[in-house]
């Protein structure tokens, strides 16, 4: 993996996504390797070499300190193209850094990520009037976690994070429970809901397997080394199947039965 530092021209940038206002990149690539990310198909990379290079944005926090008091107060999403917590933050700091600007504003911040290098933040975090992290979980099974998403953290660390915010009074926890992987029985999702209810989860977004083009093409070597893996992605992503549509709607008959605290939402 190459690193480069480069110089950013601008920080926040106008965000479609739900529920936020601005999105901030601190870095360009992503060293967790996600096979599926959408991220080289919005931004027409080759899938292949994603990940390989990362562009570490230094002079990030400075620009978002000259953005920031020309800004609308809003929701800050970070990140919407990257992990804000993949390994190089240990060395460089750029969310961190990036965080202690926003706060002088406080602006209202999201952020979404798969590591557990998140609660290296807290006490900055804590801070915030209005923050939410929200942690992406697809599957409950680390053996194929870590055949689709080799270097992001353990599913045992991300629900650790849940764990140590439960009783949290001002960071909001929500998660990413997507894109649901194909191979995942009831019990087994059931099984993940009941923590997320138990952790004091506010949200739980839901999205399918979206196959952006050349991606079945791209993932279907990966996921011949598992035969469950291959089950699933066969019957339920790579030809018509009703199978996310009737699980998204068991979901949220089920959610919306146990608690009242969580919400469910679709992700799109």
């Amino acid at each position: 993996m190459k690193i480069k530092e480069i110089t950013s021209k601008t920080a926040l940038s106008p965000s479609k996504l739900p529920g936020l206002d601005y999105a901030l990149n601190p870095y360009s690539g992503c060293s967790h390797q996600c096979k599926y990310c959408y991220v080289p198909t919005v931004l027409h990379l080759p899938r292949k070499k994603w990940g390989e290079t990362i562009r570490v944005k230094r002079n990030l926090p400075l620009i978002l300190s000259k953005e920031l008091p020309r800004k609308k107060p809003g929701i800050i999403g970070i990140s919407t193209v990257t992990d804000p917590y993949q390994p190089i933050e240990q060395k460089y700091h750029v969310t961190r850094y990036s965080l202690q600007q926003i706060l002088k504003y406080d602006f209202p911040v999201q952020l979404q990520t798969k590591s557990k290098l998140v609660l290296e933040d807290i006490d900055l975090i804590n801070k915030f009037s209005n923050a939410e992290i929200m942690i992406s979980i697809g599957t409950n099974n680390d053996i194929h976690r870590k055949i689709l998403e080799p270097y992001a953290s353990s599913i045992k660390d991300r629900l650790k994070i849940l764990d140590d915010l439960k009783d949290n009074q001002c960071i909001k926890t929500s998660v990413f429970l997507g894109p649901l992987y194909p191979t995942m029985k009831w019990n087994q999702i059931r099984l993940l809901l009941d923590i997320f209810i138990e952790k004091n989860v506010s949200t739980i977004m839901i999205d399918d397997f979206h196959l952006k083009p050349g991606l079945q093409n791209y993932l279907t070597p990966l996921i011949q080394q598992n035969k469950s893996l291959c089950n699933g992605f066969s019957h339920h992503v790579f030809q018509p199947s009703q199978w996310y549509q009737l699980t998204a709607e068991k979901i949220k008959k089920y959610v919306n039965t146990k608690s009242t605290k969580t919400k469910i939402v679709n992700a799109f």
